[in-house]
C-alpha cells in the first residue's frame, strides 16, 4: 500500500496538475462522483455483500461521517442533504434489523421502538427542508421514501401508494433495474402481489439483474403472499444460491423451509 501511495504521489507530481478546487464547470460532475462513492460505501456497510455478518457498521458510520462535512460545505445542495438524510433514515433501523444471533429481521417484523428516533428526526428535518427547493434528485426521492417507512407507526400503516408514486418519479430519473425492482415491491404492496409479479416478469429479461438474488427473493415473497408456497420455495432457494452473504442465505433458506398452509384446515 505504501508503494502504491508513493507511485500515485509521483504520478500527480509528474502530471503538473495543480492541487485545488476543480473549475466550476467540472464541480457538479466531481460532486456527483463523490456522492456516489459515499452512497456505495454506506450500502456495503448496511447490507454486506459477503461474509458472516449482515452489516459492517464501521463502513456505514464512516459514510455518514464523511457526508456530514460535505453537507456543511454545501448546505443548499439538495442532493447532498438528500444523501445524508437517506443514510440517517436508513441507518436508524440498524439495531432492529438483526436478532441476537445476527440473523436478518425484515422491516415488517422489526421492533420499531428500537429504531433511532434522533436519526429519524434529523433525517426527516433534512429532507423536509430540501424538497421544497424544487427539482429533487434521486437521493432526495430515496430519502423521502425512507422517511415514509420510518414515520409509519406500524408496517401495516405504511403509505405504500405514496411510496409507489415516488418510485415512479425515480424511474423517470434513474431507470435502473434495482429501482424497477423496488417499484415492483411498492406496486405489490399498494395494489396486490400479482401486479408486482407482472412487473417482475419484465425484469427477468434484464441481464443486469436477472441472476441477482434480490429479484428471486422478491419473487419468493410475492408468491408466498399470493398463496403459492411451492413456487415461492423455488424462488427462495434460487435467491439463496445467488448470494454470498451468509446471514442472508440463512434467512432465505429459512423462508424456503416454511411449511405450506394446510389446505384442509378450516
Amino acid at each position: 500500500m505504501t508503494r502504491r501511495i508513493s507511485r500515485a504521489k509521483q504520478a500527480i507530481k509528474d502530471s503538473g496538475i495543480p492541487f485545488g478546487m476543480p473549475p466550476k464547470a467540472e464541480r457538479a460532475e466531481r460532486l456527483s462522483a463523490v456522492l456516489h462513492v459515499l452512497y456505495l460505501i454506506f450500502n456495503e456497510g448496511y447490507v454486506s455483500t459477503s461474509g458472516p455478518s449482515l452489516q459492517r457498521t464501521e463502513l456505514s458510520a464512516e459514510a455518514i461521517r464523511l457526508t456530514r462535512p460535505v453537507h456543511r460545505l454545501l448546505p443548499e445542495n439538495g442532493e447532498v442533504a438528500g444523501l445524508l438524510a437517506l443514510m440517517l433514515l436508513t441507518d436508524a433501523r440498524r439495531q432492529a434489523r438483526t436478532g441476537t444471533d445476527g440473523s436478518l429481521i425484515p422491516m415488517a417484523e422489526q421492533d420499531r421502538s428500537r429504531w433511532d428516533a434522533d436519526s429519524i428526526a434529523e433525517g426527516v428535518a433534512l429532507i423536509s427542508a430540501a424538497l421544497p427547493r424544487g427539482n429533487p434528485g434521486p437521493y432526495q426521492l430515496q430519502a423521502a421514501i425512507a422517511a415514509i417507512h420510518d414515520e409509519a407507526p406500524t408496517a401495516a400503516a405504511t403509505d405504500w401508494a405514496q411510496i409507489m408514486a415516488l418510485y415512479e418519479l425515480l424511474l423517470h430519473m434513474s431507470d435502473n433495474p434495482v429501482v424497477r425492482l423496488n417499484h415492483a415491491v411498492a406496486v405489490a404492496m399498494a395494489k396486490g402481489p400479482q401486479d408486482g409479479l407482472d412487473l417482475l416478469d419484465e425484469l427477468e429479461t434484464d441481464e443486469r439483474i436477472a441472476q441477482d438474488h434480490r429479484l428471486h427473493a422478491v419473487r419468493g415473497h410475492l408468491l408466498l403472499t399470493a398463496g403459492d408456497p411451492v413456487a415461492a420455495r423455488s424462488s427462495f432457494l434460487a435467491a439463496a444460491e445467488r448470494t454470498t452473504s451468509l446471514q442472508l442465505q440463512r434467512y432465505l433458506y429459512a423462508q424456503a423451509a416454511r411449511p405450506a398452509p394446510d389446505s384442509s384446515a378450516g
